[in-house]
């Protein structure tokens, strides 16, 4: 009888949880739909910053000539733009192509960095930022593919004193290639339109994602530059900026195409290192909560995601279940249970709302992948899960790096319309 009673507590601690997570996230993804709907007026600044581009690059040779080509048509001045590959353990031409690339191309300042052993992106980041002299920073992958006018329109966001970083807006470049890359390309497209641009509208914790984001130099050299030992130092930078006070702004119109993992396997390795880079800095910056605000909660609630997606999924099914089959539960666990079903279809019925507005071309048959939904993040909980035996087992943090191929397969251009 014990037994049953602890496990009928667990169930209902774990339906609660599961509502005040929905219903704490539906504001959000309300006010990014309705943000994507109005779009953004563009505003220019009189005086430009300076941009130091730094790109970690290591057998990249398929995809970094093609970055090197979309910076040097990029529409600023490019005075005031120098363009930073830090190179270690290269085994395939990547250093000779970016050395090529800064002989031909005299009117961009190309630099090429050489790093003495091979550690990591953070350790790669802090050694072009040794060199770097612009006012702001900018972080891209090599496979990256900016959009012309993307140094243009961030510019804008730093205006606000209070504004440290700001994140782009990524979409994939090779979304066409398969069912797997089509589905990213919705994920992606989803969480950036509809909840980064939420978090921004409302002013709460926006985090910054690896590439295509933007840090004022001298804020980073403030907070010692990037934390060499995380396998997130895209979260782990987001949480020191907004202990300190900062504010990280959402660009919609900064944008940048990427390459979007093609085989299940790559995803696979990604999304771990992720999901357990997020769930040690969330632990780490626990120290957050010792002065709550709006924004420090948002932070720990964003940065727990992967433990409340195991929760929230396997409840999910419970309650699904309990709803839809006849049961003898008591009033206080047949309420939790439709509340819990509610609000987490609530939030399907805005993931809709959200693809249909933030695919290009908009489609209303864009919603035909929601399906897939279930069976998408029943993935990414078995990740969560394999990521949190890692961190309670204490297996040793290794950076893996994610291969690229150099696909495009794309049935669209940026577009920067917001």
């Amino acid at each position: 009888m014990a037994v049953l009673t602890f496990v009928y507590g667990a169930l209902l601690a774990a339906w609660l949880m599961v509502c005040v997570w929905s219903l704490y996230n539906l504001p959000i993804l309300m006010a990014g739909v309705r943000n994507l709907r109005k779009g953004r007026k563009r505003v220019f600044q009189s005086c430009l910053p300076s941009f130091s581009v730094i790109v970690p690059v290591k057998d990249e040779e398929k995809v970094i000539g093609r970055f090197l080509e979309a910076m040097s048509r990029v529409d600023y001045c490019h005075d005031r733009v120098e363009v930073i590959t830090v190179e270690d353990g290269s085994t395939d031409k990547t250093s000779e192509i970016c050395r090529e690339f800064a002989e031909s191309h005299g009117d961009l300042c190309v630099r090429n960095l050489h790093g003495q052993s091979s550690n990591g992106k953070p350790c790669a980041l802090n050694l072009g930022l040794r060199e770097a002299k612009g006012d702001i920073v900018a972080v891209f992958d090599a496979d990256s593919v900016p959009a012309p006018d993307v140094l243009l329109n961030v510019c804008k966001y730093f205006d606000e004193p209070s504004v440290a970083a700001v994140q782009g807006r990524t979409m994939s470049i090779n979304e066409d290639q398969n069912m797997l890359t089509k589905f990213i390309s919705y994920e992606d497209a989803v969480w950036s339109e509809a909840y980064l641009r939420g978090k921004d509208a409302l002013d709460l914790f926006v985090h910054l994602r690896g590439t295509c984001q933007f840090i004022r130099r001298s804020v980073l050299a403030e907070l010692g530059n990037f934390d060499e030992g995380t396998l997130s130092e895209d979260m782990e930078l987001s949480a020191r900026l907004t202990e300190r006070g900062y504010r990280i702004r959402y660009g919609s119109d900064v944008c940048s195409m990427q390459e979007s993992p093609a085989v299940l396997k790559t995803l696979l390795k990604q999304r771990i290192r992720w999901c357990r880079g997020m769930m040690e800095v969330a632990f780490r910056y626990g120290r957050l909560m010792a002065k709550p605000s709006r924004k420090s909660v948002d932070a720990e609630a964003t940065l727990f995601a992967p433990v409340i997606l195991i929760v929230s999924l396997l409840t999910y099914f419970a309650a699904s279940y309990l709803v839809l089959a006849p049961n003898n539960l008591g009033l206080l666990m047949s309420l939790a249970s439709r509340i819990a079903f509610l609000s987490m279809t609530l939030t399907l019925i805005l993931s809709s709302l959200a693809l249909i507005y933030s695919a290009k071309p908009r489609k209303i048959s864009s919603i035909l992948w929601l399906p897939f939904v279930y069976s998408y993040y029943t993935l990414q909980t078995l990740i969560a899960i394999y990521a949190v035996g890692l961190i309670v087992l204490r297996r040793p943090r290794r950076w893996i790096k994610t291969e690229k191929t150099g696909t495009i397969k794309v049935n669209h251009s940026i577009n920067t319309g917001g």
